[in-house]
């Protein structure tokens, strides 16, 4: 019989890495602690099935997994806990864990504010910083001290939230149960989940039952819900189970009558602003809406689903992405929304790492795995040289890896393997390389990497100066943001936008579910000003290239068709495009 796990291996890493930075602020060894942080990379990467792994004890032969780590992850993965853990935790105040959270501030600091000034809490260290006492301590000083607030005002904001593909992972599996509890009839995600935001406060669920005591009980027992923290709570027509996972986000289950379900459905899945509208539309067309139906003269009118809703009033059915209180429901009176996106409308993907950068898998690899999903063509872009911490290659090994492409094109002829690179853009707005080898490329994806403070004017001159040159083909990650980590640099998005459709370059939609950069509500903008976007997972992992799934969300969210993407371009398209483009007369791809 297989093993059975309490935690996959997406739960396990942030526990991990957790142990590891619990161990620093508790002073062990620095040889401790980093096991822990090794001990989680080599999850990240793994390939293997985990509770397999686990099993066959494959695991300890992973490099960076002693026997004492496997033990811990044994016990974790098994049972749910880990009694070291537990012990370590303990023994550090836990204002010193969430301090660790603040962008710029290392365990070293930390330790320091706490035994010099004995701050325990985040209330402790935002009140020493108003009071200036940390402008003497070593290793700090006014702009530390600055970091150190604006980091805190950053934690504030978005405390409470979680990447979205994390918590639509947990939805997923609590779903699957919830479909299994006999007298359900339908389930579904609500709320930001299903409107597919790029974070959520929580995971919000909605069921359908003629048995809703049945599923109440079940609830409560479910895979991956903390039972104990599970509430009742009675509303008008259903009930709602409010939950918390191992992981500490809420859930939350709506469990009503399935004559309620598509109302319901609907009800809980748009916003404030979005509602409003529609409401207002309603009341246009001489129908009373509420959460408990659509009424004509006092008498319900029937709503089966979704579309009957949509259609009664007169409405083209609003996509869930879309429901954010924009312009969508004057678009749907008018039926002009547009077709949006699908998964099946992706023909290739660019923006793709390789062992030649900081990728994990091989470039034959990289290759394999794109054919075997179906891909016309990938688009492979390490790194360039400026970027040395992540292997950025220099001119040699560039030649040495078109060398192992056109070696490897041969072998995979069902898939067009694209020459190009990741190009730093420059703190003056020069790209990487002379124009000699950026012209050697099939396509030039530029990116900031670096100097992310520089004022929004400066920025935004370095981008559309680097977007000026007529090798690049698609701006990457335009804002830099890292979703609940870094905010995006100052940079005036109108204007970059404008210039991508005067140098006619695209501006990538990065589509790793910690990035999502471009953000959605700047797509419709770049849409209006004819600039096409490329959906990029930004892969460095085989896994990587599902991140795509969580992009189209985000593509669908903007408003975005098929045709306004380039990577929906069949294989003779994309060559033609990158080959003939206005702005990049570059023949490379002449013989392709």
């Amino acid at each position: 019989m297989g093993l059975r796990l309490k935690l996959d291996k997406n739960a396990l890493i942030p526990l991990l890495e957790e142990l590891s930075r619990l161990l620093e602020l508790k002073g062990e060894s620095p040889f401790k602690s980093q096991a822990y942080a090794n001990a989680a990379r080599v999850l990240k990467h793994l390939q293997d099935d985990l509770a397999d792994a686990i099993e066959s004890r494959a695991l300890l032969e992973e490099k960076g997994i002693g026997k004492s780590t496997f033990a811990k992850i044994y016990e974790w993965a098994t049972s749910g806990r880990s009694s070291y853990y537990e012990e370590v935790k303990a023994a550090v105040p836990p204002g010193l864990l969430e301090m660790s959270r603040i962008r710029g501030l290392g365990t070293k600091k930390i330790r320091t504010l706490h035994e010099s000034l004995g701050i325990e809490t985040l209330v402790d260290l935002e009140y020493a910083c108003i009071e200036n006492r940390l402008l003497h301590l070593p290793g700090f000083g006014k702009k530390t001290q600055e970091k150190i607030q604006n980091g805190i005002a950053f934690h504030k904001k978005h405390q409470g939230y979680v990447h979205a593909h994390i918590a639509r992972q947990i939805a997923e599996a609590l779903l699957s149960q919830i479909h299994q509890v006999k007298g359900v009839k339908r389930a579904s995600t609500v709320g930001a989940l299903r409107r597919r935001n790029e974070v959520v406060k929580q995971i919000a669920l909605i069921a359908s039952s003629g048995t809703p005591e049945t599923l109440k009980t079940a609830f409560q027992t479910f895979e991956g819900i903390a039972a104990t923290q599970c509430q009742l709570t009675a509303q008008s027509g259903f009930d709602t189970l409010n939950g918390l996972t191992r992981e500490g986000i809420a859930v939350q289950l709506h469990i009503v009558p399935d004559d309620c379900y598509a109302l319901l459905l609907h009800h809980f899945t748009g916003n404030t602003a979005y509602h409003a509208a529609f409401a207002a539309h309603a009341k246009h067309c001489g129908i009373k809406v509420s959460r408990y139906g659509l009424f004509l003269d006092d008498h319900p009118l029937p709503c089966p689903d979704e579309e009957t809703l949509f259609s009664t009033l007169d409405l083209a059915p609003i996509p869930p992405e879309l429901r954010e209180g924009k312009n969508e429901i004057a678009e749907a009176a008018k039926h002009a929304l547009p077709t949006l996106v699908r998964k099946q409308d992706i023909r290739g993907i660019f923006h793709v790492h390789s062992t030649y950068s900081d990728g994990a898998g091989a470039l034959s690899e990289m290759v394999e795995a794109a054919s075997a999903a179906g891909y016309e063509y990938i688009g492979i872009s390490d790194h360039s040289q400026s970027a040395f911490y992540a292997n950025g290659l220099k001119p040699e090994r560039i030649k040495k890896q078109h060398e192992e492409i056109d070696t490897l094109q041969q072998q995979f002829e069902n898939i067009l393997i694209l020459k190009g690179i990741e190009s730093d853009i420059l703190p003056d707005g020069r790209l990487d390389y002379g124009d000699d080898i950026l012209f050697s490329f099939d396509f030039v994806i530029a990116s900031v990497h670096s100097h992310f403070n520089l004022s929004e004017k400066e920025m935004t001159h370095r981008i559309i100066r680097a977007m000026s040159h007529p090798a690049v083909t698609i701006l990457g990650h335009p804002t830099g943001r890292l979703l609940l980590s870094r905010e995006a640099y100052a940079v005036n998005m109108p204007d970059v936008i404008q210039a991508a459709a005067e140098y006619s370059v695209a501006i990538e939609l990065n589509a790793s579910p910690y990035r999502l950069d471009l953000d959605w509500r700047y797509c419709q903008f770049a849409k209006a000003a004819g600039v096409r976007l490329s959906l990029n997972p930004d892969a460095h992992k085989i896994e990587s290239m599902t991140d795509l799934d969580v992009g189209i969300g985000i593509a669908r969210k903007g408003w975005l068709s098929a045709h306004d993407l380039i990577n929906t371009l069949p294989k003779a398209k994309i060559i033609d495009y990158l080959k003939n483009s206005d702005h990049r007369k570059n023949q490379t791809l002449k013989s392709r």
